[in-house]
């Protein structure tokens, strides 16, 4: 017996841990001093054998541990007790508070990716696809896109333009005719080679663009100067096969967009209608999606592959420190009019001429700036001008005049529908009013209009403001005309808080040091310029190293290693966004260039203030 003891408790001792007692499988109180053990009698001079006080100790241990982990798993299971305790109650009030299970879970600043992730899918704009780069577009976004093709094309037919639609697909040898144009969509343009289970003789190009298309078109179709200005637009899908990060509405293989194509008989013709285009897609954004831009023309680097010159909408996203292109208007000079032979005789008479050509485009984009430039933790803030539902009226039934306060609630946004609005009530009897104050706001509805008992004995309502959650009571005899100047409101506050947060984040620099901690800072830099590729290149390289440099400081700082830092860390190269106009760079408050100026980057001499920064 004290055999099979000795080599139980050895193995026990063995299984322990350094610091902890020897382990017993004995069972039985603990011996006192002196005390004969448990399994025998002492030996016969009195004395303890050292096995048997071994076992002892081993034995008083192996309780003790047994103790200890019996009291640990008492109190894990009140620990879990009580959590789940406090997790039904949780849940049991939110229920009663009627907040929505599909609400927003990360904030804006916490997490931008999640959040716009977050904020898309669950305010119903996208639906994700098996595909990777390609989206559902919901009634709610599709709306919203409605809203600015209606916007755009009205604006654009007042200028002469008319719609037309052109073929998806483009021939290899379309596509390839204009090499410089070609080079610079090639990494994304998608081909169809089989039909079936036969290959093509020659692969077909899903368009990306539609110069390569239209442009044989317009040389069959003019032929003298009394066929000019050609000026077409269609609204259509292109494909993009984008291989970086796509994004919902950001950057996706397939997207809709307007594009616009025309061929005037001069180049003072084509520069007029590049601004004026330009102007639109300015007053799009600002006037419509509460966004400021900032317009200005494109670098040699960064303009538009085969033309003379582009011009852009400039946005910025504050969270991310990140700008993006809104949209762009190019001049193609008569680039495609010489590579597709499109000429007009003109009225003076002699030999045929080039036209001159243009290209813009606005694209679905638009609807994702606007998105990450006003939403915020609880969801969507949508400006009233592009936002599906205007306003939302939501009853708060007491029991026993459910009948009258849905009555009520249902005549106030009919006749808010009647005054032009576009409004409609959330009568569900299934859903607490909480609940619905929840859903509206992340869907982003501008202005939630209250209804309740004391309201209409009051024969009034209270307008709540999505962007500020300012609350205002209206009698119901100006309610129509008080509630359209409150989203008047809402939609000019959107815009200047919005362009002020913007002019916070440029600064004027003269030279290299204090570039890169701007763009760090989510910033962006307005500088003088030599206005070379080559400069751009090495300033885009040596921001990059300098990015990389601060994001090692950085891991080293923390203790870890530049691979485990966050990827969303703002980090990488500068590009040019764009030469700002005099306008723009007046507003931003930069001087005139001072004679002599050097370039910021490279000391050549400055040729234009231009403006820095990191971009999608």
């Amino acid at each position: 017996m004290a055999a099979v003891a000795e080599k139980d408790t050895k193995t026990a001792a063995l299984a322990a841990p350094v610091d902890a007692p020897a382990v017993s499988t004995t069972d039985g109180a603990a011996p006192a001093d002196g005390a004969p053990p448990a399994d025998g009698p002492p030996p016969a001079d009195g004395t303890a054998s050292p096995e048997l006080d071994a076992e002892a100790v081993a034995a008083k241990a192996a309780r003790q541990l047994e103790k200890k982990l019996k009291k640990e798993a008492q109190k894990k299971e009140q620990k879990e007790k009580k959590e789940k305790k406090a997790a039904a109650a949780a849940a049991a009030s939110a229920k009663k508070k009627g907040e929505s299970k599909e609400g927003m879970d990360v904030g804006k600043e916490e997490d931008f990716p999640r959040w716009y992730n977050q904020v898309i899918t669950k305010s119903e704009l996208i639906e994700f696809y098996d595909i990777s780069g390609c989206y559902i577009l919901r009634p709610w976004s599709f709306a919203m896109w409605d809203t600015i093709r209606e916007f755009v094309d009205a604006a654009i037919k007042k200028q002469g333009v008319q719609n037309a639609y052109f073929p998806l697909f483009v021939s290899e040898d379309r596509l390839e005719k204009e090499a410089s144009h070609i080079e610079g969509f090639a990494p994304e343009v998608a081909w169809v080679t089989r039909s079936g289970q036969t290959d093509l003789d020659k692969p077909i190009a899903v368009r990306p663009t539609s110069e390569t298309i239209m442009y044989p078109a317009f040389a069959k179709w003019i032929r003298s100067h009394r066929d000019l200005p050609l000026k077409l637009n269609q609204w259509s899908n292109v494909v993009r096969w984008e291989f970086k990060h796509p994004t919902p509405f950001l950057r996706s293989r397939e997207f809709l967009w307007q594009e616009g194509h025309t061929a005037f008989a001069t180049q003072e013709e084509a520069d007029a209608e590049v601004l004026a285009i330009l102007d639109l897609y300015r007053d799009t954004y600002e006037t419509l999606l509460a966004v400021p831009v900032i317009r200005g023309r494109k670098s040699e680097k960064e303009k538009f592959a085969g033309g003379l010159y582009t011009t852009t909408v400039e946005g910025f996203i504050p969270s991310t420190g990140r700008a993006i292109q809104g949209a762009t208007s190019h001049c193609l000079g008569q680039n495609f009019g010489k590579m597709f032979g499109i000429t007009y005789l003109p009225e003076s008479g002699g030999a045929a001429k080039t036209v001159w050509q243009n290209s813009w485009g606005l694209t679905t984009r638009s609807i994702g700036v606007m998105v990450m430039t006003h939403g915020d933790d609880k969801g969507l803030v949508l400006p009233p001008r592009v936002a599906t539902l205007q306003v939302i009226v939501i009853p708060i039934v007491v029991k026993g005049r459910e009948e009258e306060m849905a009555t009520h609630a249902r005549r106030i946004a009919d006749e808010l529908s009647a005054a032009g609005l576009r409004a409609d009530v959330d009568a569900r009897t299934d859903k607490t009013p909480g609940w619905k104050f929840s859903q509206w706001e992340l869907k982003g509805v501008p202005v939630r209009v209250e209804l309740g008992p004391r309201d209409v004995d009051a024969s009034s309502a209270v307008a709540v403001r999505r962007d500020t959650f300012a609350k205002t009571t209206f009698p119901w005899t100006s309610l129509a005309d008080d509630v359209r100047a409150l989203l008047d409101h809402v939609q000019a506050d959107m815009l200047e808080r919005a362009r002020n947060t913007v002019a916070s984040r440029i600064s004027i620099v003269h030279g290299w040091e204090g570039f890169v901690p701007i763009l760090d800072a989510k910033g962006m830099a307005v500088a003088p310029w030599c206005t070379t590729v080559e400069c751009e290149e090495d300033v885009k390289k040596r921001s990059e190293e300098a990015s990389l440099a601060a994001a090692a400081a950085a891991a080293a700082a923390q203790g870890s290693s530049v691979g485990e830092t966050d990827e969303r860390a703002l980090s990488g190269a500068a590009k040019t966004l764009c030469m700002p106009f005099k306008e723009e760079l007046d507003r931003m408050g930069v001087p005139e260039m001072a004679e002599g100026a050097k370039c910021f980057a490279c000391d050549g001499a400055a040729e234009s203030f231009t403006l820095w920064g990191r971009s999608y």
